[in-house]
């Protein structure tokens, strides 16, 4: 055995197969691409096409609900991230931190609905933050460095933000823009009204009949007991579950 002799097995490397070569080559014409046209053409995708007739993702029916139109799209911010802005000077620890004093401090680009704040990274400055939402580490950190958290009040766009009453069924966004303009803010202000105020309220806000004033109420304050009643049907599903009914 010599240097000279040692080569890979067999077959390990073959040539690259070459195409439009000619008819006789095998891959000559169409390249093994077997027809002429759009098919023939790189970069072509047909996807989901069935020959012109109904595709599948057409012809199955669409059932269902998604409340993505609803949900809020929040600015995702660190505690290290601010902990950096506050050592560049770009965040004054002293004056409360604010969606809007991020946006100038170039934290974030825009406001949205709002800023919510993780725990990743360290802070070492007792800062005051205003902002829509923590999560419990973030806030243990952020107290322990001895700074203070509070709920800002931020509307998303154009639908506003009446604390939960969004929530109750019947109380749309033109209806909860009317109760905001009466200075209702939260749960136990809708429990407090008259059913003349609501009326008023329902009516600007074109709800029409579907308006029931009790219904409104006993949602506001099953809420506010942590007791909604779609979690008391859950429970009662669930005992008959465990009951083997």
């Amino acid at each position: 055995m010599k240097l000279n002799d040692i080569r890979d097995n067999e077959g390990a490397n073959p040539s690259r197969k070459r195409v439009g070569r000619g008819i006789g080559s095998g891959k000559g014409k169409t390249a093994g691409r077997g027809v002429k046209g759009q098919k023939s053409r790189s970069g072509v995708a047909i996807s989901g096409f069935e020959g012109g007739q109904m595709p599948i993702y057409r012809r199955l029916p669409k059932r269902g609900f998604s409340n993505a139109m609803f949900s809020k799209d929040y600015n995702i911010v660190s505690l290290g991230r601010i902990q950096q802005a506050v050592d560049a000077g770009k965040l004054d620890a002293k004056e409360a931190v604010t969606a809007e004093a991020l946006v100038a401090a170039g934290v974030i680009r825009r406001v949205k609905d709002g800023v919510r704040v993780l725990s990743d990274g360290e802070l070492k400055a007792k800062i005051s933050l205003n902002v829509a939402g923590i999560s419990a580490s973030a806030r243990e950190k952020l107290e322990k460095a001895g700074g203070s958290f509070t709920f800002s009040d931020v509307s998303a766009g154009d639908v506003p933000f009446v604390d939960d009453v969004i929530l109750i069924d019947g109380i749309g966004t033109k209806v909860s823009r009317e109760l905001k303009k009466q200075g209702v803010t939260k749960l136990t202000d809708v429990v407090k009204m008259s059913d003349a105020d609501l009326a008023k309220a329902c009516k600007a806000g074109g709800a029409g009949s579907s308006w029931k004033s009790q219904e409104w109420k006993v949602q506001a304050q099953e809420m506010i007991d942590g007791k909604p009643p779609r979690a008391k049907a859950d429970q009662e599903r669930a005992k008959k579950m465990a009951a083997g009914k």
